[in-house]
């Protein structure tokens, strides 16, 4: 832990009430040729193998204490965009994803809120031949079914912490339905790239991290897990969103910090990036 990071048992559990709306919100949605657009990017070397274009949507039901784009929280922000709008981009761009070994990625927000406009949009990729990628954190992963998941090549996991007190600190949500929607991929043979946000004082906890590194390990198609450092990028944009930053002073995980994790995950046989 870094000198100045607040101790994660010190840090209150993030008020929820505007996300369980958000959820609900998800739920009476009946018309899924049109989404909610946060923005795109063309990226290579992040968000899945070769180059590749990520569609991040709009919308989140969980209140990440480390959150680099509370922007993306709700719906009612982003703008709306139909399946063939998305699609028209998507091929745009197809000849290079494909001589990249790319495809597209649909992140968040969280992209399972609106599960069904995601599932549209994949269906339609794989009949052009389009690796797909969804980058999710697991929470709503009962919302797909497994015909849904034969429309996605590779699963971008988010496990926030290994301790169920600890994660609800840190996302306002239980841990359960992330760890069960990764059991299902596993036992479903897809592949799955998990990743962990390495916050002091927050996530770091030798026990958190061996609690992920445990349970990873029983699972089968992780190609790799990712530990992403903590970072202030997504401090300015704390302030429009009337929440508390309980972050604002903590510091990004030195190397030394870095190093111990990596090597808490690579014992378990893990292929740690």
């Amino acid at each position: 832990m870094t000198e100045n990071a607040v101790p994660v048992e010190l840090l209150p559990t993030p008020p929820m009430e505007i996300a369980d709306e958000e959820v609900a919100a998800s739920e009476r949605i009946r018309d899924f040729t049109t989404g909610s657009v946060h923005s795109w990017d063309l990226v290579t070397g992040a968000d899945g193998p070769g180059t590749r274009m990520t569609l991040f949507l709009s919308g989140c039901g969980m209140r990440c204490q480390f959150c680099q784009n509370p922007d993306t929280w709700h719906m009612r922000d982003g703008v709306r965009h139909s399946v063939d709008e998305v699609m028209e981009r998507v091929t745009r761009y197809a000849t290079i994803m494909k001589v990249t070994g790319g495809g597209l990625t649909i992140s968040g927000g969280e992209p399972l809120l609106q599960a069904k406009f995601v599932m549209n949009i994949f269906r339609r990729c794989k009949d052009l031949n389009i690796h797909t990628a969804l980058d999710t954190a697991g929470l709503l992963g009962a919302r797909l079914s497994d015909d849904d998941l034969n429309y996605v090549d590779l699963v971008l996991l988010d496990i926030k912490s290994g301790i169920p007190e600890t994660y609800k600190r840190v996302t306002g949500r239980p841990l359960q339905p992330t760890l069960d929607f990764a059991r299902r991929l596993s036992d479903l043979g897809k592949t799955m790239w998990i990743r962990f946000v390495l916050v002091p004082g927050l996530t770091d906890a030798v026990e958190n991290v061996d609690a992920i590194a445990d349970f990873v390990a029983t699972l089968d198609g992780v190609e790799r897990l990712e530990v992403l450092p903590f970072h202030q990028l997504g401090r300015d944009k704390w302030a429009a969103t009337g929440e508390p930053y309980l972050l604002g002073e903590t510091a990004p995980p030195d190397k030394e910090l870095i190093e111990r994790v990596k090597r808490q995950f690579a014992k378990r046989g893990i292929n740690v990036m």
